[in-house]
């Protein structure tokens, strides 16, 4: 146990978003003498606070920015933040793990974390360039521009105005004629902002190349390789994951296809005819979309199943105000949690449109929650933290864990057996659409100067090496063509998008466990959650009962486990 004192350097009223206070008490840090372990502990709680109150400050204006694009004051507020707060604050925070790094002291900080905590300040103050401090800025700007676009996008179907998040439902539809029509209509919308999206991407891929020549590097992989703290593994073996998925995924994948194509009694397998229900059944309708507060009661009860403790901890995030989780008009596309440090409360943000997906999500998003649960109480908040491979573990697992209890969505015990063989093939498909984007992001970041002609290519040679054949695309090339665009990792957090294959190998591993012993595998699963950001990866991973690895020889067993549980389920 820490022996920090609780009184906080920031004083009452310190309003984060005004670096004129923020900034002397940096200064305070970076001048106090640190002559002892105790005093540099302390120090480092005292920074802790500090940034806790900022961290969760921007956080806060992302989020209502992302619940309300359309609104200029919140845009603005964001923007203000992105422009005015965070080029002061990176500066000072580099400064500050300077002077935490030059004391000796450090080497007799024993507690745990703190070596990890030393690894990962090293790696960003050899990236640091007060240069790049503008770069990030006009990056973040360009993808707040990217969710205005995205967010904009709506179309009139049938009469209605939609959401293209909420015209997945038709995808799903039993009248073919239906799925197609709503289909194009998405893709069209898309493909109306094609220009504006590339525009944006490409003015992102100049900034980034930049941004890692000005930190003395090769390319842009590199820089994001230490940025990201990925001291465990190398590209070379995220390539072989790759190549690993090519040879064991995507077979299965073609097999579930031509299944489909056989049960659909389809000439071709069309886009379109990728998320309906093969034996002609009505969709799966888990919740009503107009009813968010019954998808969240049902999920309270899911958790329950897995533990009580855990739907306590959900119905904190009820009572508390941090779920959004309804699809409406300008509001930013797609999921996440996020943790507001100095409250310690998780927030939920999802589009939910009555779809099984929507479950997923959710229940993902809740397993982020439940980590950040577990790990809050670590008082060092730059060790609060898992490395993102370990952070995804907890979300598929909590996906996965969920599988025996969906029937609480659905009336019908068959409907819930469907809603589970969809989440598990959707596991199968998800491995090479994975390797797809990750796969695509090495190419984007090692052809340097390339055009957008040479980055179509390079998108459709890649995708096709992953995709199934069985998939008939013939006069829907364009849209085939562009279909990264909507891929928001790509823009946001390149080189985001192998942590979910690692981690879901993980999860299947988790699965594994709890299929065997289920209080042991959720004793360990925890137990890891609550370690945060204090070990490496290999050590998280072990703690949790599973192994780190990402080979032919751990994928190949568990993709196996799937299919065997595939099997056993009624059609």
């Amino acid at each position: 146990m820490s022996t920090v004192a609780s009184q906080s350097i920031v004083p009452a009223g310190f309003d984060p978003s005004d670096f004129s206070q923020i900034e002397p008490l940096g200064r305070e840090l970076l001048e106090r003498r640190v002559a002892s372990v105790e005093e540099l502990r302390q120090w480092v709680a005292d920074l802790s606070r500090l940034w806790e109150i900022i961290d969760e400050a921007g956080k806060r204006r992302y989020i209502a920015k992302a619940c309300r694009t359309d609104d200029p004051a919140l845009e603005q507020a964001y923007l203000f933040w992105v422009r005015e707060i965070q080029p002061k604050l990176q500066p000072l925070f580099f400064e500050l793990q300077k002077r935490y790094l030059r004391n000796p002291q450090r080497h007799d900080l024993y507690e745990a974390g703190f070596a990890m905590m030393e690894l990962d300040w090293q790696a960003d103050v050899d990236l640091f360039r007060q240069e790049n401090i503008p770069l990030f800025t006009r990056e973040q700007e360009l993808n707040n521009e990217y969710d205005k676009t995205m967010a904009a996008m709506t179309v009139e179907f049938r009469g209605q105005t939609y959401t293209l998040q909420q015209m997945a439902r038709f995808f799903e539809e039993t009248d073919r004629s239906t799925r197609e029509q709503a289909w194009r209509l998405t893709g069209e919308r898309r493909l109306a902002a094609r220009e504006t999206i590339e525009q944006i991407f490409t003015q992102l891929l100049d900034l980034r190349v930049q941004i890692a020549a000005n930190a003395g590097l090769d390319n842009y992989r590199d820089y994001v390789w230490k940025a990201r703290k990925r001291f465990d593994y190398g590209p070379d073996d995220c390539l072989a994951f790759g190549q690993a998925i090519e040879k064991l995924c995507v077979p299965l994948v073609e097999q579930l296809d031509e299944r489909r194509k056989d049960e659909l009694k389809v000439d071709a397998l069309r886009p379109w005819d990728t998320a309906v229900d093969p034996r002609g059944r009505p969709p799966l309708r888990p919740f009503d979309p107009d009813d968010v507060a019954g998808f969240v009661e049902t999920t309270r009860r899911v958790f329950e199943r897995i533990s009580p403790s855990l739907a306590g901890q959900f119905e904190t995030l009820r009572e508390n105000g941090d779920l959004d989780l309804d699809s409406r008009k300008g509001k930013q596309p797609g999921g996440f949690q996020s943790s507001l440090e100095a409250s310690k409360r998780p927030f939920i943000f999802m589009n939910a449109a009555g779809l099984q997906r929507d479950v997923d999500t959710l229940l993902h998003e809740g397993g982020h929650a439940f980590h950040y649960i577990a790990s809050r109480d670590q008082w060092n908040l730059f060790v609060r933290h898992a490395p993102l491979e370990f952070c995804e573990v907890a979300s598929m697992s909590m996906e996965l864990l969920a599988g025996d209890h969906l029937g609480l969505y659905y009336a019908d015990a068959a409907e819930a057996a469907r809603a589970r063989r969809v989440h598990l093939e959707g596991i199968i498909r998800f491995m090479p659409w994975m390797a797809t984007i990750d796969g695509f992001q090495h190419w984007l970041y090692s052809h340097q100067g390339h055009t957008p002609v040479d980055r179509t290519a390079a998108w459709l040679d890649i995708f096709s090496r992953y995709s199934s054949g069985v998939i008939d695309w013939s006069g829907l090339e364009p849209f085939r063509a562009s279909r990264w665009h909507a891929q928001l990792h790509l823009f946001h957090v390149p080189f985001y998008y192998i942590e979910y294959g690692i981690a879901q190998l993980g999860a299947l591993q988790v699965w594994l466990n709890y299929r065997r012993d289920p209080k042991a595998a959720l004793e360990q699963l925890l137990e890891a959650f609550a370690l945060g950001g204090t070990r490496p990866l290999p050590e998280l991973f072990s703690t949790a009962g599973i192994r780190f690895a990402f080979d032919d020889a751990t994928l190949g067993p568990l993709i196996e486990a799937v299919r065997e549980e595939l099997a056993r389920l009624p059609e």
